[in-house]
């Protein structure tokens, strides 16, 4: 199923708290409004404050995965440099600026599969921003794998979710190129997007992106972890008619119980204030030996 929001607020607060998976209510690794970026710029967009949130080895006994990427000339969105939250369009190309991107962190812990056929039943395309944590096991490889197979985008989403800053250069490599790689194992290729824990990002960790292929992205807004919206009825009302939500706006929703009952309502209420949800194969991105070349021009 591949197819086809909006100046953010800057971050006022963070909160750093453990993330926790539970269906009960939790303290929040993410918050509503913008969050400030650990490295030397600040990123805009809501913090990454919720989630129960190597290079591959080379090989002479292994094949080359090679990597579906879109043509550059099929990419029509990008996302805004100035505060890696918002999408936009490409200059000198022709798409609908109103448009909306759903995604969803934490993935695949409880929910996701099922999060991922409503969306399929609603023919809304999506990104799912994986924990690697997650798919160690036979059963997270498996869920991973089906949210693939029905045509969604994986994003990196680090490995454990800890807060990059607090971590060592090294390890903050393996926070991200393990998960890259165990995503790459199991569906044979590597993710496009990364989004860092509580939005947080180094110029390590930038540049480390970059180099892989990815591109940064944190989030417009997001309810899904405050204590008020942890019911479907409550969240849909808010992702919909927020004042936050404006053309470009990227979405953040995790893999929660009430995220899932929420969800048709979210692409209802978005579709009927007539925003198009972006498919992110249209987002651009840059592979690894663009990058390359970027650096030797």
């Amino acid at each position: 199923m591949k197819r086809t929001l909006a100046t953010l607020f800057l971050a006022s607060s963070l909160i750093l708290t453990a993330c926790d998976t539970s269906d009960a209510e939790y303290d929040s690794d993410e918050q509503s409004e913008p969050v400030e970026d650990s490295s030397e710029e600040t990123s805009e967009g809501q913090a990454d404050m919720n989630d129960d949130d190597h290079s591959n080895e080379d090989s002479d006994d292994e094949e080359d995965v090679s990597i579906d990427e879109p043509e550059e000339s099929s990419y029509l969105y990008e996302v805004n440099e100035n505060d890696i939250a918002t999408i936009q369009v490409i200059e000198g190309e022709e798409a609908n600026e109103r448009v909306a991107l759903l995604t969803y962190d934490d993935a695949p812990d409880n929910y996701a599969v099922d999060i991922a056929e409503a969306l399929v039943e609603h023919d809304a395309p999506a990104i799912f921003f994986v924990n690697g944590m997650f798919i160690e096991s036979e059963e997270g490889q498996e869920m991973l794998r089906e949210i693939h197979e029905m045509g969604f985008a994986i994003g990196n989403h680090t490995h454990t979710h800890q807060s990059l800053p607090s971590l060592s250069e090294e390890e903050q490599t393996e926070e991200i190129m393990k998960t890259s790689d165990l995503i790459e194992k199991i569906i044979g290729e590597r993710p496009r997007f990364f989004r860092a824990p509580f939005g947080q990002n180094t110029d390590h960790v930038k540049e480390l992106v970059r180099e892989d292929g990815m591109v940064l992205m944190n989030w417009t807004y997001g309810y899904d972890w405050e204590s008020g919206y942890m019911e479907a009825e409550p969240l849909a009302d808010i992702m919909v008619n927020t004042e936050l939500l404006r053309p470009g706006a990227n979405l953040l929703m995790h893999d929660r119980r009430w995220t899932l009952e929420a969800t048709p309502q979210i692409i209802e209420g978005l579709r009927e204030n007539d925003y198009e949800l972006v498919d992110p194969d249209l987002i651009r991105s840059a592979t690894p030996e663009q990058s390359e070349s970027e650096e030797t021009d």
